[in-house]
């Protein structure tokens, strides 16, 4: 099945930036092949249903998914892992519950605060859930503590419709791949997330698991110091083929 559509594509406005010419075996279609041959279909998110993804995408930020599992753990055994009861819970025994996410205080006022403006706004999670992509993402913005990454998430997982998700490893991995490392650091969220929803078919599973693999890459050997001999991108990696000339030139 062939992924990939559209041209090649200048990235900036102002300073445009072009990938390199010879990158017809390192698209996004032999990118997505290699991890999904390494990594296997992850079948990412995680939740038992639409509002524990929601749930879920808030407590993540600035913390280890471990750490958000325990939340959620406490909130299902406290039976209150459902919007009605969190948006009258108190403040005090929330932040308890997802205490083990960090920053418990913010992320239990922002979560009751999130659960009370959906209902109150729109009645229950499944007419939220119902608006299309461009209004969810608009509402899920104007929410205080819900930037770009976390508003895509939750529109892509708990709302089924596809948006592709940028986070640092998607920045961080391409830009290694394709030897660009300062420009997709410098490019805005919205910028890039255009130039990779120009690359591939507009197909929810496949924006899902993408952006899975890229998360499990990161997490395993694209790390700030990687681990390249392991990795599944290492023979079409820009940043390996260039550690590896450096190499030898010191032999």
């Amino acid at each position: 099945m062939v992924w990939i559509t559209g041209g090649k594509k200048d990235f900036l406005k102002k300073q445009a930036i072009k990938e390199p010419d010879n990158t017809h075996h390192r698209n996004l279609e032999i990118i997505y092949k290699l991890l999904r041959k390494r990594f296997g279909f992850l079948n990412w998110w995680p939740g038992d249903s639409d509002f524990e993804v929601l749930v879920g995408a808030i407590l993540t930020q600035q913390t280890s998914w471990k750490n958000v599992e325990k939340a959620i753990a406490n909130l299902k055994a406290a039976d209150m892992l459902n919007i009605s009861k969190i948006s009258k819970c108190e403040i005090d025994y929330l932040q308890q519950l997802v205490h083990p996410a960090g920053f418990y205080r913010q992320k239990a006022s922002r979560l009751k605060e999130i659960c009370s403006l959906i209902i109150d706004r729109y009645g229950n999670l499944g007419n939220f859930l119902s608006l299309d992509a461009d209004d969810l993402r608009q509402s899920l913005l104007s929410m205080k503590g819900i930037g770009r990454e976390t508003a895509d998430s939750i529109i892509l997982y708990a709302s089924g419709q596809p948006i592709f998700v940028i986070d640092a490893y998607t920045r961080r991995i391409l830009g290694r791949v394709y030897g660009l490392e300062e420009d997709y650091k410098s490019m805005s969220y919205d910028e890039l997330q255009r130039h990779i929803e120009s690359k591939i078919k507009r197909d929810l599973e496949l924006y899902q698991d993408f952006h899975a693999q890229i998360v499990q890459l990161g997490k395993d050997y694209c790390l700030n110091k990687p681990i390249c001999k392991e990795c599944p991108l290492n023979e079409i990696c820009s940043y390996n083929m260039h550690s590896k000339q450096i190499d030898s030139s010191k032999q």
